[in-house]
């Protein structure tokens, strides 16, 4: 494995290795390429099973394009990805299709992932017809106990998207993804489009569903608070890099990175007599096509020092599993 990965083990259901991915800029009547955005690069991290690990950062860090390049909805530029012990990027179509089976996604917007002129029981039932699963009548009670899982009843299968509000719509998500009995479910932002109170039904569903089938989950959010209910570990990215990854309650109460510190120092308390002090971080998220060298937050960061500004940070492990790469860390 990558010398700059997590350690592996027996446990780990999935295993990023040195992910990179960017996307190439063309102009020109010939479309020739003449920059490439660095959505992702570099990012190596391991999924335990029957964990929730957090991915988390702001938006286009490129927290969805790692989790879209897992499940190779979108090509990699290099790197690695290992599930089960079986190197995803080296397998054929149709033994990428079986394994599919065992590997979906939650999407961030319900209703642009479901047909609006298709009822909602023939899209959960869908990833069964592809894969030759059962009769119709077998695949019909398989989207009603499905449903019956997510808190919809059995005659929902028969309406429309359109009927439905965000919070149903999501949990058709969910249980689309679920028909199929997967092991790992990439949550792409699964409630950042919904209501407070909607937030917390779809999360317990979830969790619910966790402890009921075993399934490993990739929770991408923007929300540290939503993260913080849902995670076991949690990793933070910036600017498509990881700077930290630990456990859950050391994070959140030990974070190492200024960034990282910075996300934490704005998490509401709900106590109106305690207060936090708040880390404002100044300036603007640099470019993706043109990252600054060094540690790409020291444009950003108050605790900046020169070598930050000229030297990449190594991905270490500070003890306990919490890694990072931040000079400052090692002070």
């Amino acid at each position: 494995m990558d010398a700059l990965s997590p350690v592996s083990s027996n446990q780990d259901l999935l295993v990023v290795e040195n992910l990179v991915k960017y996307f190439p800029l063309r102009r020109g009547l010939l479309q020739r390429v003449y920059a490439n955005v660095h959505a992702v690069d570099g990012v190596s991290f391991t999924v335990r099973r029957g964990e929730t690990l957090g991915l988390v950062g702001e938006s286009g860090c490129g927290k969805t394009t790692v989790g879209r390049t897992i499940l190779r909805l979108i090509p990699a530029t290099s790197g690695k990805v290992y599930f089960e012990g079986r190197d995803l990027f080296a397998l054929k179509p149709s033994e990428m299709k079986a394994l599919r089976r065992h590997m979906q996604i939650i999407f961030q917007d319900p209703y642009s992932s479901l047909d609006p002129r298709m009822p909602i029981g023939h899209s959960i039932a869908e990833g069964l017809v592809v894969h030759g699963i059962g009769s119709a009548r077998e695949r019909y009670e398989a989207v009603v106990e499905v449903l019956h899982k997510v808190q919809m009843r059995g005659d929902h299968a028969k309406r429309y998207p359109h009927e439905f509000s965000g919070g149903q719509r999501q949990r058709i998500g969910i249980a689309r993804a679920l028909i199929l009995r997967p092991k790992f479910i990439v949550c792409d932002e699964p409630v950042s489009a919904l209501d407070v109170s909607v937030q917390s039904q779809v999360l317990n569903i979830l969790l619910d569903l966790q402890e009921e089938f075993g399934l490993t989950y990739l929770f991408i959010a923007h929300n540290l608070s939503v993260v913080e209910h849902i995670s076991d570990r949690v990793a933070v990215m910036y600017l498509g890099k990881l700077v930290e990854l630990a456990g859950r309650e050391e994070l959140y109460r030990h974070p190492l990175h200024p960034y990282t510190q910075a996300l934490v120092s704005a998490i509401p308390i709900p106590d109106p007599n305690l207060r936090r002090e708040r880390i404002i971080l100044s300036g603007d998220v640099p470019s993706p096509v043109n990252p600054p060298p060094g540690c790409r937050f020291h444009t950003r960061c108050p605790r900046a020092m020169e070598r930050c500004r000229q030297e990449e940070p190594p991905w270490k492990d500070y003890g306990g599993e919490h890694f990072a790469a931040c000079w400052l860390a090692e002070r």
